[in-house]
Formats: C-alpha cells, structure tokens, sequence
C-alpha cells in the first residue's frame, strides 16, 4: 500500500487485520463481481493524486453495454501507470512563472456540489498557480502577442483539485482532435525553425482561415487582452464548461472565473516589443519582486451555474468552448478567494516539475462532454508521462496530494520513492482473513462520482449542429468593446497579417472577418490596401447579440496605481524635496517606486546629498514603469539632451500614453522628445498631488495624435 508520507503510521498487522475483517462490507456487483468497500476514510482506495474511488472493477461506459469513455481518468490512470511502469520518457517544458499561495471560499456552494473546497466557508486550501505563454519555448520572451495559461493546482482534502485554464474563456477549437493541428500552425514553420512565440506566419493564418469556428477566439487573441501589463492583473478562466454534482448527485454545469482584485489590465503592442528587448522577464519578475515586497497578487473566484433547463434556452451550445455564457445573461456568483504569497523556493523543482491535470477533481466536481475537454483528460495525463519521466511523476512533492494521503494498488516504475508495505498488489483480496495487510478498499458513497447523464445515439464522427454558429460571439466581443480597443484590435489584424506572404490566406481571414463585422472587415483591407473579397459563406447566419461591456478592458479596470509602478528620472542638482514627495505620494496610493539615474551609483541632489539609484537609465526604459516623472537640473537636462537613452526614455511613455510629471527644468527634454501638453503631462511644480490622477491611468486620448491606426 503506497501511503504519502504525511499519512498517520498504519496499526500493527494484526489490528488492521482484526478491523478489516470486522468492518469491511463485501457485496457483488451486477455481473457477479467482487465488491470490497472501505471501512473508513484511510481504507479506500484514491487516485495517485488523492481523489476517493467509487468503484475499482469497473469502467466508466456509455451504457452499461456500452463503450468505454475516453473520461474515465481512473481507468487510464490506472492503465498508463502500468503500461510505463517499465518505459521512462521525459521532455522539457513550456515558459512559465509561478507562486505558492492560499484559496479561501467565502461562500458555499453545498446547494450545488459535495466537493469540501466548494461547501467550507473560511477553510484556506493551499494552492500552486503557474502561468504561461503558449506558443513560446521555456526561453522565450514574457510579452509576446499570446494567450497566457492560467493553471490552479488545489490541495484539497478530497485529492488534488486542478483548475486548468488560459486568461480567455474560450478557445480556437471546438473538438480535441484538432489541437494538435492548431499548434503545429501556429509554432515555428516546419522547414526554417521561426518565428518564436508570434502567431505572425503563414501557418498560423492559413490554417485560421479554414477553421471558422476560431473567429470569436481570434477577436480576443488580437485584443489587448493577450498583452497583459502584468501576470497579477489577468483575469483567469476555466474555459470548459464542467458539471458540479451534490449529495442527491443532481448536476449543475458550471463556468469558473479568476479576477484580479488589481484589475484586468494590458499593455499596447509597441510597448510590449520594447519591454521584451529591455526586460525579456518582466512578467517574471514582477510577479516575484510582488510577492517577496508583501504585495500578495489576489483574484476573486467566482462562479456561473446553470441547470440543464437554463442550459438548453441559451442560444448557442454550453458544451462548445468557443462559446461564452455573457454576464448579463448569468452575472458571476463571487465565492471565494485565491492570495498568493510565497515565492517558489526553486524553480525547476516547483515551477518546471509541476504537472497539472484536467482529471483532477475532488467528488462533487464532474466534466461535461464538451469535445475539447473529452480530449483534455486524456492528453494532459499523457503529456506528463512523457515530460517527467515517469508514472510516478504524483510523487514528486510539488504535485504530491497534501490534504489527504494517496493509497492504491499501483507499483513500482521509474523512480519510485514510496515503500509498499505487505504483499497486497492488488485488489479485491481476503489477506486481512490471514492477519495480513490488505490494503485500501473503495468507497461508493465517499468517492468520486460520475453525473448520471442519458445518451441516446450511435457512435459517430460528427460535429453537432449546434455548434455551428461562428460569428455571433465573435461580433458580440468586437462591438463590445470601446472604440480604442477596436481600433487596437483591428490594427492587430493588420500587422499580423501583413506579415503573411500568401495573398489567399489573407484573403480568406478578411472574408471570414466579414461575417464578424463590415466595417471591421474594410478596416484591416484598407490597412493592407487590399480590395476587400467576397464575404465568405457562414455554415450558420450570425446574430446580433447585446453589447457586453463586461467584455471589455478600457473603462473597466479601476483607475489606480496599486500594484503599478512609477520611475522617477533624476540627474545631479535634482531637488530632493521634489523627489521626496513624489515618492510619498505614489507610494501613499500603493505603487512601487523606482529611481532611474544616468549612471547606477546614483545621483548627488542639491544640497549635497546622495540619493540611491535603483537602476541605470539606459537598462531601465520608461517601458517598464507605468508612469514617469522627471526631476532634473538645468544642467543635468542639458546633459541628457545629447544621450538617445534618456530622449527615448521620455518620448516612449509619451506614446505609451503614460503620465509625465516634470520640473521645469526638464521642459527641454520634453520638446526634444516630442512631447505636446495635455493632461497626463503635469507640472510638478504644482505639486506632487496634481501628478496622481492621470498616473493612474493611460492617457487614451493622447493615441491619435502620435500614432495611425487602422
């Protein structure tokens, strides 16, 4: 019997043979087969990650006749761990960044699930989150145009509780079996190895253009939403729709949801290339320099649940994953909270070797049959087998079950660390009759069940009518957003595809674009300077759905500088005073403040005294701070007039729409570096006060006047 090492030290032989055979209940199944149920909780037989078995002799199928299903994660776990008991494999890992921290519910969900973690308002459950680019290898750079992963790993009481998912809701494909095409296309071209971690390629697109059904999902990927200012300011998704089942097994479908108390923000496109040649691990880092300064990143956990009944009269399909269920129809149920507050204490160790799986679920939480997912719970188990090198890859402590012990009957493999105790390898068995130890039992009641859900059909290749709908999401994201971020998404479009060098291909997008939206459509043609094609035939007409500014970031996110960052320029002669209360006001608000000099000893102000410098100019951009001020002498600003460093340092967070509060020494900088008055440049003499406004936000009319958009 495998036992984690936290488990409580088993009683003497002969008492576990006395109590086994006195408690254990031993019935037969329908086709005659032996039934041996637990006794107790440490009796049955769990998952490797910690989750209770229900029933250990059979398959899950459609029918009691039927197939098996490709969900059954406890068969294939169970096969797999045999199947490479002898076979170890192991690859490397996708770019990734991740913190130890805590979930906390505050509200249960008891009416809806069985699942402990979802029904125990105040228990914290310890948790490991990573996030991740997609398309990028492990030495890609942070800020890619890209989807970030969004994986939550819970140590639940009931086994380990994996919420794995992106920070979009839903996705570029609507049945498994084309992910492996969805990510040959957009990863570097076959034959010449690039591009790295960029969508910008004729793979990618071509294969865009024949999958209608990725349209909605293009409308986020080109959004600012796959530009995230920070990892601690992504909201985060479940992406498939899952079922929750309660104490009668009544099932709900459920959407899960992570929201950044910090608010959801990005950055713009120049803006990100610039900070991925000034920091290629600014994502990283500021997620670490966050939590080690006691700036905890914490997301609302929310839910959306709906009956069959309320699922079936929505107007598109609950199982299809390029889908969303808009807020205004079914607003988001806040129930709990995730804090993170510890740094990985090593990386390879935690953040590399942490394996996350869709088939990890505690009772009370089920799949649906939401094609993407079918694929899902298959693929991720498979991937990890083949990453880590072993069957036993649940032993290594990072994905190690901690609220409960793991127990059953599978043995041996690579690596192997834990020590089986007696001769019991399998189960049923009667050695507990002999003073033996017989090992863990099932537990139908405690265990984790399957919703009891009908089917009637034939075994079929057939995608379902009701996903055929392609456009309507997409058009309801693109006409729910503000004018700047369709203007921003639509000059997206245009620069990825001009980067595509087969006309058809970009033909095609634009036909499929017209669908989504005409006068979006004749945008990105006019920021190709190509006629616009024949709208492309829609398997099914789009609808026009109501606006959802839910769906948008511009407006949305609070206009603060908690958790943002302020650079404050200095040269020698600066006045201190003025740095002094810059500092304190930015700081007052929440936001991490940086001093910037032209050289890294730092600077001697007025008056003689040295001020510290956190960083050198030219190593520490305007990029990477989401406002600026300049506190300059007369001569210290003539200085920079002739270093390109500090020219660009201003006229950047100019054209990144970010505050500038300046002395009037630094007026000549400004007008070498372009920079037109309005209101996010700010005089600070007038005080350090008159610089917190516009610094709390992007100065988002300011970007026609510097830049054409499409």
């Amino acid at each position: 019997m495998a036992k984690s090492k936290g488990a409580p030290k088993p009683a003497s032989k002969s008492a576990r043979a006395a109590k086994a055979v006195a408690d254990e209940t031993v019935t037969r199944g329908a086709g005659g087969e032996t039934h041996q149920t637990a006794s107790a909780p440490d009796d049955r037989i769990t998952t490797n990650h910690g989750v209770p078995v229900s029933d250990n002799q059979n398959s899950l199928k459609a029918g009691a006749r039927g197939p098996s299903l490709l969900e059954d994660f406890v068969l294939r776990e169970k096969i797999q761990h045999f199947d490479h008991e002898r076979i170890p494999e192991r690859i490397v890992h996708a770019r990734g960044s991740a913190a130890h921290g805590y979930f906390e519910l505050t509200q249960s969900l008891a009416r809806y699930t069985r699942a402990k973690v979802l029904t125990e308002v105040g228990r914290r459950t310890e948790v490991f989150a990573r996030f991740s680019t997609v398309a990028g290898g492990a030495g890609s750079v942070d800020t890619p145009r890209d989807v970030r992963g969004f994986a939550v790993k819970l140590y639940t009481r009931e086994g380990n509780w994996d919420l794995v998912g992106n920070n979009i809701p839903v996705f570029f494909i609507q049945d498994a079996i084309k992910f492996p095409d969805l990510i040959h296309a957009v990863k570097m071209e076959a034959d010449r190895g690039y591009p790295q971690a960029a969508s910008a390629h004729d793979t990618f697109w071509d294969f865009i253009g024949l999958m209608p059904e990725a349209t909605h999902m293009i409308m986020w990927a080109m959004s600012d939403r796959t530009l995230p200012r920070s990892l601690r300011m992504m909201e985060g998704f479940g992406v498939n729709t899952f079922r929750l089942l309660n104490e009668k097994d009544e099932p709900s479908f459920v959407k899960f949801h992570w929201r950044p108390k910090l608010g959801t923000q990005s950055t713009g496109w120049d803006e990100a290339v610039k900070i991925a040649g000034a920091d290629p691990d600014f994502h990283r880092r500021d997620l670490h320099e966050a939590i080690a300064s006691g700036a905890f990143p914490e997301w609302e956990f929310g839910v959306q649940v709906l009956s069959q009944a309320q699922a079936d009269a929505l107007p598109f399909d609950i199982l299809d994953a390029t889908k969303l269920i808009p807020e205004e129809l079914y607003p988001i149920k806040v129930v709990g909270r995730m804090v993170l507050d510890r740094n990985p204490d090593n990386f390879f160790a935690e953040t590399e070797q942490v394996a996350f799986l869709p088939t990890n679920m505690p009772p009370g939480i089920d799949v649906s049959e939401d094609p993407l997912l079918q694929g899902r719970l298959f693929s991720y188990q498979d991937t990890q087998l083949s990453r880590l090198g072993t069957v036993n890859f649940h032993q290594i402590p990072i994905n190690q079950a901690k609220g409960c012990p793991f127990q059953n009957f599978q043995r041996d493999g690579h690596m192997q660390t834990h020590l089986p105790q007696g001769r019991a390898n399998y189960e049923p068995n009667s050695l507990a009759e002999s003073g033996e130890i017989a090992g863990p039992r099932e537990d139908p009641r405690g265990g984790f069940r399957t919703a009891a859900v009908p089917f009637d059909g034939t075994k079929v290749r057939l995608r379902a009518e009701s996903f055929a709908d392609h456009y309507s999401q997409a058009r309801l994201f693109y006409r729910s957003q503000t004018e700047i971020e369709q203007a921003h998404l639509a000059s997206a479009l245009v620069f990825e595809l001009s980067k595509c060098s087969f006309e058809h291909v970009r033909n095609r997008v634009l036909g499929n674009l017209q669908n989504v939206d005409a006068k979006l459509a004749q945008r990105v043609a006019d920021g190709l300077n190509m006629p616009l094609p024949a709208k492309t035939s829609a398997a099914v007409e789009p609808q026009d759905m109501k606006p959802s500014p839910a769906l948008r970031i511009v407006g949305k996110y609070p206009e603060t500088l908690m958790g943002r960052s302020v650079g404050i320029l200095v040269t020698d002669g600066a006045d201190g005073a003025v740095v002094k209360a810059v500092r304190k006001a930015a700081e007052a608000e929440g936001a991490t403040v940086k001093i910037v000099a032209p050289k890294i000893g730092g600077v001697t102000l007025k008056g003689g005294k040295l001020l510290k410098a956190d960083g050198q100019l030219a190593g520490s951009p305007s990029v990477i701070f989401d406002a600026v001020a300049l506190v300059l002498s007369a001569d210290g600003c003539a200085q920079l007039l002739a270093e390109s460093a500090a020219i660009d340092f201003v006229h950047n967070a100019f054209v990144h729409l970010k505050a500038i509060g300046f002395t009037a020494e630094a007026q000549p900088l400004l007008d070498e570096a372009g920079v037109a008055p309005d209101a996010g440049i700010v005089d600070l003499g007038a005080g350090a006060e008159a610089f917190l406004p516009p610094a709390r936000t992007r100065q988002w009319g300011r970007e026609p006047t510097i830049r054409m958009l499409a």
